[in-house]
């Protein structure tokens, strides 16, 4: 044991994150005997808040999870638009040796989808203008790589976390805390600093609320640094705020007068989809932190749906066998996977199936795309299929 409670790579590989149940099951199905080939399907009944759609995440995890064993299995491309009832992944092969490992992909799926969701739902909030995730400090440690990651494929633009970012090949971003401020004694040496020791390619970010009147911390970092200040970032607590528009309104009027017009107002500090909504035809990029990093998993469930080539699966689902098409307009069919779809039954377009071969024998067979790439894909979707907050 370790001095965290935190499982680690080798423990989820060996199943050990599991519920005791699918150990047990494990154990009786290999001492009575019992071995037949399943079809499993993963999908959801509902999202969270209401939300008509989803953002596929947490695929490559899974295949990783999965490599090595003796199983086939079908997926949705990452980062795939999907909507509830539509499989978005598919495991076939022997129960016992899938079952251990059900707790830990439903988990993987289930909270970066969640993560990535909310992430797109929150750069479409923001007319997609630029939105960066700064909550990993709300979440542990131990995933923040996984809430980074989730974040940026979802939409954001960047995100704070060091070991995050480097994972996906990204750098970090973000600006500089009120502790700065503090501990230097105060604003204008504090911004100073900032400036004399960050590299050339930082930019150049004031925080202004930290002692006076954000309208006029604004304006003196402007004074202060010049042509070399790219941003003013208002973090004003929800207990100072009032109205926040009116405070951001006043910043950008003021800055626009004396000819600092090129200053980009950044807010952050407690914001969500509603209140981005507020404020984005006046603010020019958001700092957005638990909204993201503590959105609500995915409800993903996995279900056999067939035995030994049977339809057969539990009350309230639907058996067999399933292949999802869609359009280039954005239309989703869920047909029976013997029954080819070759054109849109509702605009004519032609069809592509979403579940593909992603391990094929324990060998991960579907290209695993970067970070960027899917973020790209994500960002593609929502704009040609117009999606919609509602």
């Amino acid at each position: 044991m370790g001095d965290f409670y935190i499982a680690h790579e080798g423990d989820i590989k060996a199943g050990r994150t599991t519920d005791v149940y699918f150990l047990r099951t494990k154990k009786i199905l290999e001492e009575k005997g019992v071995r037949k080939k399943v079809f499993a399907d993963v999908a959801t009944t509902s999202l969270p808040h209401g939300w008509k759609w989803g953002v596929l995440a947490g695929i490559e995890e899974v295949a990783k999870l999965l490599e090595g064993l003796p199983v086939n299995v079908y997926a949705m491309a990452e980062g795939t638009i999907f909507h509830p009832y539509e499989p978005v992944l598919q495991i076939e092969g022997f129960y016992e040796e899938f079952g251990i490992y059900e707790t830990a992909l439903l988990g993987m799926l289930s909270q970066a989808s969640g993560i990535a969701t909310a992430s797109l739902r929150v750069k479409m909030a923001a007319n997609f203008k630029p939105v960066y995730s700064f909550g990993i400090r709300h979440m542990h440690p131990a995933i923040a790589p996984m809430i980074d990651r989730s974040a940026f494929i979802g939409g954001c633009d960047g995100v704070s976390g060091i070991l995050g970012a480097e994972m996906i090949g990204e750098k970090p971003v973000g600006t500089m805390p009120h502790a700065l401020i503090i501990t230097v004694g105060d604003q204008v040496t504090a911004w100073k600093y900032y400036d004399e020791v960050m590299p050339p390619e930082v930019p150049r970010t004031a925080l202004v609320d930290t002692f006076c009147d954000e309208k006029f911390e604004s304006l003196v970092a402007a004074e202060v640094l010049g042509r070399r200040l790219d941003a003013v970032r208002l973090d004003t607590p929800g207990s100072r705020r009032g109205n926040f528009r009116k405070i951001i309104e006043e910043v950008r009027w003021e800055l626009n007068l004396r000819g600092y017009d090129w200053v980009k107002i950044f807010v952050s500090g407690g914001l969500n989809e509603e209140s981005i909504r507020e404020i984005v035809d006046v603010a020019d990029a958001f700092g957005v932190g638990s909204a993201i990093a503590s959105a609500k998993p995915v409800d993903f469930s996995l279900d056999i749906v067939e035995v030994e080539g049977k339809p057969l699966t539990k009350r309230g689902k639907l058996s067999g066998r399933k292949q999802i098409y869609r359009c280039e307009n954005g239309h989703y069919h869920r047909v029976p996977a013997d029954k080819k779809l070759e054109r849109c039954p509702i605009c004519g377009a032609e069809v592509e199936p979403l579940l593909k071969p992603l391990i094929e024998n324990g060998e991960i067979v579907a290209e695993l795309p970067k970070a960027r790439e899917i973020r790209e894909y994500v960002l593609e979707q929502a704009k040609r299929f117009e999606l919609k907050l509602e």
